[in-house]
């Protein structure tokens, strides 16, 4: 099983490679840095997103984990909310903690503003303060939950790829996902949660290419 596991992710990352693939990371506040070796371990150019013309050079964006009131206040100072929505749409992207309240559909515990992408009902700072902050293991990975958000609710569509304690912390629907936890801060790269999101990314990029043009 571990070797058609590392045969399919040594030919992602050939692909990716073959293709060049860019993986941006919203560059406003957060955790942004710590995912570049993950992203490099896979063969994904890292990139980071702070400008309108920053979207348009990647295949698929991560929304890192963050304050998100303050990511949204900086969203709206430089003007990106429009051209966030649209590459929302063209791109695989991945929110995390903070940027997985950016992408629900509701948002409690304060109601806030977000961009209402994944039928997901999030509640902010579930987990407690900053010093509640702990590790556990997420399909066999050890990831850590800073303030994070709890999933209260999903909507039919929505695959839940991973629980904790009962509760989903790691969901997908079609080119989507948000996990409420950060495994960028583990140093065994590249996670299993980066890979899955790459592997989007290539299948994305591929419908995009055309089979011909990547041999």
């Amino acid at each position: 099983m571990f070797q058609r596991l590392q045969r399919s992710l040594d030919l992602q990352t050939e692909v990716g490679k073959k293709i060049s693939i860019h993986i941006g990371v919203l560059s406003l506040q957060g955790c942004i840095q710590p995912h570049e070796p993950h992203l490099k371990a896979l063969g994904a150019t890292f990139v980071e997103v702070k400008t309108k013309e920053d979207l348009n050079q990647i295949d698929g964006l991560i929304l890192p984990g963050g304050e998100s009131t303050s990511i949204l206040k900086l969203i709206d100072l430089f003007s990106l909310e429009t051209d966030l929505m649209k590459t929302f749409n063209q791109v695989p992207t991945w929110g995390i903690c903070a940027g997985a309240i950016l992408m629900a559909r509701k948002v409690a515990s304060p109601k806030q503003k977000s961009f209402k992408i994944l039928n997901i009902t999030v509640q902010r700072n579930s987990y407690g303060r900053q010093s509640d902050s702990f590790n556990t293991e997420i399909d066999g990975y050890c990831v850590s939950f800073i303030r994070a958000p709890k999933i209260n609710w999903v909507g039919p569509e929505i695959h839940v790829l991973a629980r904790y304690n009962q509760e989903p912390v790691w969901v997908s629907y079609g080119h989507w996902m948000a996990s409420t936890f950060h495994p960028e801060l583990n140093s065994n790269t590249p996670s299993p949660m980066h890979r899955q999101f790459f592997e989007s990314v290539v299948k994305h990029a591929q419908s995009k290419i055309g089979p011909k043009k990547l041999r």
